[in-house]
Order: structure tokens, then sequence, then C-alpha cells
């Protein structure tokens, strides 16, 4: 790794990495906030979800209910908006590292240096996993502090579970990062690395959605790595972490090496 290059470059993107951590920190604040007022009405909530098809129950992660702070945050936090948060930063931050440095011109001053294009592309990712790193670590902070705060005094909050949702959270991503580093770092062109990781990111987040909404699709889900986070599982305790950690591992890793060995042998418009 280069570590000047690695300081300059989240010098540049600190700034950007700290906007989607306290964004997530207030949204999950806010979910605690909401939720003595929600548990009020736990009944009704629960019933109208039985009322609604299981497949969208399943697919926004709400198969627990609204019964405890668990499942409800489980639910309307991580089953959807953190998500969501999480591929956009990953598709964003991984293009400007990597495919935008190329597409300025950037790129050749910094191979200009006494360096190698491996420690380049490692240092960009390591940069990016710092970022995911952080804004899953904030939210971690923000959602034990937002239940000390607002929920002090209900006793259904299981702190092992919370902290392995974001475990969890954390593994999905670091194997999405790896595929948007990829496909970063093979283009020459920033709007069209962008474009390509979009569709392949939110392309799987879909897969995942529609297999789990239509019983006649659920093959779908089991195509797509974001099947493997499985919010209300990991509250219910039923998620098998064994296979679970080494897929996205691997599938991480092998899409961040993949990206430095191809960007170490391609042809760079410099």
């Amino acid at each position: 790794m280069n570590m000047p290059l690695y300081a300059q470059m989240m010098k540049s993107h600190l700034q950007t990495m700290a906007s989607y951590a306290f964004g997530s920190a207030f949204y999950i604040l806010l979910m605690f906030w909401i939720y003595p007022s929600m548990a009020t009405q736990s009944e009704n909530l629960n019933a109208l979800l039985e009322s609604m098809p299981p497949g969208l129950s399943r697919a926004f992660g709400l198969e627990n209910g609204f019964g405890s702070v668990d499942a409800f945050i489980s639910g309307e936090y991580y089953g959807l908006l953190f998500v969501l948060i999480l591929s956009i930063f990953s598709v964003m931050t991984s293009t400007q590292l990597m495919a935008r440095l190329v597409d300025q011109g950037a790129m050749a001053y910094l191979l200009s240096a006494p360096t190698t294009r491996v420690k380049v592309a490692l240092t960009q990712a390591i940069v990016l996993l710092t970022g995911l790193l952080i804004i899953t670590a904030v939210t971690t902070l923000a959602g034990y502090g937002g239940y000390a705060w607002f929920i002090g005094d209900l006793n259904d909050f299981n702190s092992s579970n919370f902290l392995l949702l974001n475990v969890g959270a954390l593994l999905l991503f670091f194997a999405v990062c790896g595929i948007s580093f990829f496909i970063s770092a093979v283009s020459n062109d920033e709007k069209r690395a962008l474009g390509i990781s979009g569709i392949v990111v939110f392309g799987l987040f879909s897969l995942n959605l529609v297999g789990k909404i239509s019983e006649k699709l659920s093959w779908m889900q089991h195509i797509s790595l974001f099947s493997l986070f499985n919010p209300a599982g990991i509250v219910k305790g039923t998620v098998n972490w064994g296979p679970t950690c080494g897929i996205l591992l691997g599938a991480g890793l092998a899409g961040f090496a993949a990206g430095m060995m191809l960007f170490k042998k391609r042809s760079l418009l410099l």
C-alpha cells in the first residue's frame, strides 16, 4: 500500500464518507425515536401485515412484525434503507477512486511516481473499504446510542443480534464493493463505469426483491448476493453464518483481486 496516496485519498473523500455515515446515523436514530409510538400500535400493524401478500413482507424483511425493537429495526431500516445507502456509496465511491482518475487523466500523475499499478489499486481499494467500515461503525454506534436514549427502559432489544445485523451488512457490501471496484478498475470512462456498476448492483438487488415477492420467480433471489443478507433471519437467529461469510468474503476478495490484476495488465489511455 502507498501510505501518502492513502492519506491524500482519505483527505479527499472523508467529507463524503462522513456524509453517508452521519446520514445513516440520523435515519437509524429516527427509527429508534419513532419506535415507542409504533409499539403502541403493534397489534394493528401486525394484523395489517398478515392481511398483505406474504411476498411483500418477505421482500422488505417484515416477517418478524413490529412486536419488538429488533424486529422493527431489522425490517424498517436494515431491510431496505441501509442497503440502499451502502449500495449508492459502493457504486459512487468505487467509480470515483478508479475510473474517474483514468477518465480525467489524474491516474497518469499517480503512476508517474515511484510506485506500481498494483500498489495504487490496492491503496484505492483500502480507501473504499475504510469508508465502508466508517459508515457501518458509525451506524452501529448510533444504533446503540439511539436505544439507550429513546428506548432504554424496554427489555426486547438484543444487542448481539443488532451487532450481527451490522456485521452481515458489512460482509454483503464487502462483496458489492469488490464487484464495483472490479468494474471501475477495467473502465476508462467514468460514466460508463458508473452506469455498469449501477446496473449490476441494483440489478442484483432487484432480483432478490422480485424473487421474494413472487413465488414463481423465487429462483431469482438465489442468483443474487443480496439474498445472503437476511435481517429477519439474523434477528431470529436462523442464519447459517458459515456459508454466508464464505460466499461474501470470497466474492469480495475475487472482485478486488481481479480488478487489481487486470488494472496492472491493461492498456491505459493516460
